[in-house]
């Protein structure tokens, strides 16, 4: 049995995620051969005010949005990322070492930025040292906290986040380009349009808009929903409010001008995805991945600030969707579109699936599995200074 810690933190889903869908693609490969522990580090093993960041980045991000982006960008430095990693250590280091005691693993994975660094020097204070492994699972706008040389493994999702990584100084053999890992089962769920939509209940023949603001449904979703409200389209609005209970309760007290179906967080997105012919979304890394996978073309509505400005370029530039920051413009161009017909949506949706990478997640979870049967490193045991200097003593 190989045991695997993952970890992560509910700071955003894409974390969580990430290493669910690893594990399960572990599950799937090795039955009965895989422990997996998923931890997320920040909520139980570091103190105030660390323990508080699931909680407090959906609200940093949604009102200081131009405090975040100027802070990713001044810290988005190799000498800063790693002064601030090694900082953030000091405060954090004993919860670190414990949980390392309380999850003895085969091989350590990564999927979360900030504890990228800090982990990798607590696993270097262990004696028997397992391998480490990084899945960087942001799409373009790495940030340099991910890259630390001293890892086994860097798997990363797109060749920009491969040349930071060297960039870093990490080894061209040090990393791997896989695409973002996306749960096993969502490439298995995905089915034909007719079968989707009769599965949810939606019109058959309507276009349908799909419009999501992530698991906490950020982002001016609300404002995006109602313009395209205003234009009163020949189409179906489908509106995931996620865990966003006010705006659900807010969606769902509208009066809407077409059909409309609104939704709290779901875990059937493959088919929700499958049944849309457009997805109005932010720029999340997941979202992205699944869409590309499902050849769902995107308007890309909001951009978390540094980390996901990338995303947007990377989705235009390869013609899976356009930049429509706004209201105003999303309402233009969902018009556009469904004024192209049936053929020109179809178009753009098999732009979308070249960008797809349905393997990625069965490729990270080999590279996992592969690590987990290397031996630890074993280090010689640090003693004590008060030892050492009773040895020198005369």
């Amino acid at each position: 049995m190989k045991r695997v810690l993952f970890l992560f933190s509910d700071t955003g889903g894409g974390h969580r995620a990430a290493a669910e869908a690893i594990r399960d693609a572990l599950f799937l490969r090795h039955p009965g051969e895989v422990q997996a522990d998923l931890v997320d580090v920040f909520r139980s093993y570091t103190p105030f005010p660390f323990k508080y960041m699931p909680e407090m980045y959906p609200w940093i991000v949604n009102r200081s949005k131009t405090s975040w982006g100027m802070s990713y960008r001044l810290t988005n430095s190799h000498s800063r990322a790693r002064l601030l990693s090694d900082t953030m250590y000091v405060s954090i280091e004993r919860g670190l070492k414990r949980m390392l005691r309380e999850h003895p693993a085969d091989v350590v994975v990564c999927v979360h930025s900030l504890l990228n660094r800090p982990s990798v020097r607590a696993v270097m204070r262990l004696q028997r040292q397992p391998p480490f492994v990084t899945v960087v699972t942001d799409l373009v706008s790495t940030h340099m906290f991910w890259y630390d040389r001293r890892v086994d493994r860097c798997l990363v999702p797109t060749r920009i986040a491969y040349e930071r990584g060297l960039l870093a100084g990490l080894k061209p053999d040090q990393m791997r380009i896989t695409g973002l890992p996306v749960h096993p089962s969502f490439a298995q769920r995905l089915t034909d349009k007719a079968a989707a939509r009769r599965e949810l209940g939606w019109d058959p023949e309507l276009p349908a808009v799909l419009l999501v603001g992530g698991g906490d449904g950020m982002g001016p979703l609300y404002q995006a929903a109602r313009a395209l409200n205003s234009r009163r389209y020949r189409c179906q609005l489908i509106i995931i409010a996620g865990r966003n209970q006010a705006l659900r309760d807010k969606l769902q007290s509208d009066s809407w001008n077409q059909p409309t179906h609104i939704y709290p967080f779901v875990t059937n997105m493959p088919v929700l995805m499958a049944a849309a012919d457009i997805l109005v979304t932010k720029a999340g890394p997941a979202t992205i991945s699944e869409a590309c996978i499902a050849g769902l073309p995107m308007l890309i509505y909001d951009a978390i600030p540094g980390q996901e400005e990338g995303n947007v370029d990377f989705v235009v530039e390869n013609g899976a969707g356009v930049f429509t920051p706004g209201p105003g413009p999303v309402a233009d161009a969902v018009g556009a579109w469904l004024a192209e017909g049936v053929d020109g949506l179809r178009r753009r949706s098999e732009r979308a699936r070249q960008l797809g990478r349905p393997e990625a997640v069965w490729t990270i979870a080999d590279e996992v599995w592969h690590y987990a049967q290397k031996p630890p490193r074993v280090v010689a045991r640090r003693r004590p200074l008060r030892e050492l200097a009773r040895r020198v003593t005369p």
